[in-house]
């Protein structure tokens, strides 16, 4: 067989949704009846993939491989002949679904380039020499910091923040204020001498500023006062999960970008980003690079994030990620980023359609379903597979199946692969 049910790594993140307040859970909760969700624990990510730290283990007992990442070893070929040939033989995307509670780190992921480098020199925190692009769609309304905001958000809250203009000191704001928008690269030289003033900042100096910073804020939300201009919910809110973290101030500097369901971004290299709350499936080039630099008690890097990152500022309108519906298939939406180790199509089922076909595309896929029930059937499968919320599909090269759809009200996939 060359289509197949799996069972997908799930990782406890302190940072994710607890219990069956969590998508992940949820999905667990329904695909597999005999799962028990523990109310206490956080569900954080659902791995779907190949990934030596949450490799999928194949549920079909005529298989011998016992995991995704066994079987791949053993039959390179279901990759399709280009993506085998260009990834060495090896799946080369994570597939994931995440549920957030709490914001995770102030991170960017490496180039290839860097990610050399940096692999080169600490190994310890710097696992392999690829890439680390990101695509999240959301599943939920979805909440996340990503890329610079333009300088005039930026120049307003240096002007209503005091603490933060203190920490970033008078000659860098200055710098920051007078800069054009004639002179990009003047604009983004001015903009990491403010952001690495901030994240270099000592310790007992931006503590204490924060500190004041939270008590004003605290003070005006509870007078009734607007705190719009100093970004106040999300300052009180980011400062509530992380107290007296740096990550708190970069607010000021990025982005947050809200998306619907349905909506994505799309996070390339050197992209500073954090993603702050609700659930998304997530796909992701095969790496565990990342350069961290606040809101986490992990190793932090500040200098080479500082050093790394792009300052080119954007509206948080430009961070969305448009699909494309597909001419072929109108149920098909495609989120194709500029980069070769991924594609993720949404497939919408309407209710009026019962027969469904998944097409075959010239890659190894792995399809979720997020909605609705059907009976599965292949050329390429042992036998016939009831697909429900939560199931997970491998779907091998050039391959498709037959959906015979049985829930009213349609159904709602994702699938990712890579068009290469």
């Amino acid at each position: 067989p060359a289509v197949f049910p799996l069972s997908c790594a799930v990782q406890s993140y302190s940072w994710g949704k607890l219990g069956l307040e969590s998508e992940v859970a949820k999905l667990l909760a329904t695909s597999d009846p005999l799962v028990q969700i523990q109310p206490d624990r956080p569900y954080a990510e659902l791995w779907m993939g190949a990934h030596p730290r949450g490799d999928a283990v194949i549920r079909d007992n005529r298989i011998p491989q016992k995991t995704l990442g066994q079987w791949i070893a053993d039959n390179p070929a279901c990759l399709g002949a280009k993506v085998k040939d260009a990834f060495q033989g090896r799946l080369p995307f994570l597939f994931k679904v995440l549920s957030v509670n709490t914001a995770l780190s102030i991170q960017a992921h490496p180039n290839k380039e860097l990610a050399a480098k940096l692999h080169a020199q600490f190994p310890e925190h710097y696992p392999d020499t690829n890439h680390k692009p990101e695509m999240a769609i959301a599943l939920t309304p979805f909440e996340g910091l990503c890329g610079f905001r333009p300088v005039e958000e930026i120049v307003s809250f240096l002007q209503t923040v005091p603490e933060l203009r203190a920490l970033i000191g008078e000659v860098a704001v200055e710098q920051l204020e007078r800069s054009g928008s004639d002179d990009p690269r003047g604009v983004s030289a001015a903009l990491r001498v403010c952001f690495t003033r901030l994240m270099k900042s000592e310790k007992k100096f931006f503590v204490d500023q924060l500190n004041m910073l939270v008590k004003r804020i605290s003070q005006e939300a509870a007078e009734g006062k607007d705190t719009t201009g100093s970004n106040g919910d999300l300052l009180l809110r980011l400062h509530s999960q992380y107290p007296g973290d740096i990550g708190c101030f970069t607010i000021y500097f990025l982005n947050l970008v809200r998306l619907e369901p349905g909506e994505a971004m799309f996070l390339g290299a050197n992209e500073p980003h954090a993603y702050l709350h609700g659930d998304c499936v997530e796909c992701m080039a095969c790496s565990d690079n990342t350069v961290r630099a606040g809101l986490t008690p992990k190793f932090i890097d500040v200098l080479t994030l500082c050093e790394m990152l792009n300052y080119t500022p954007a509206p948080s309108s430009s961070k969305i990620f448009p699909a494309t519906q597909s001419q072929l298939d109108p149920s098909v939406y495609l989120y194709d980023p500029p980069v070769p180790d991924f594609a993720i199509m949404r497939i919408e089922i309407p209710p009026s359609i019962k027969l469904y076909l998944v097409s075959a595309v010239d890659s190894a896929s792995i399809l979720l379903v997020i909605q609705g029930t059907a009976m599965g059937t292949s050329t390429a499968a042992a036998s016939e597979m009831t697909l429900r919320r939560g199931s997970v599909l491998f779907i091998s090269a050039n391959e498709s199946i037959s959906l015979h759809l049985s829930s009213p009200d349609g159904m709602l996939l994702f699938r990712a692969c890579c068009l290469l």
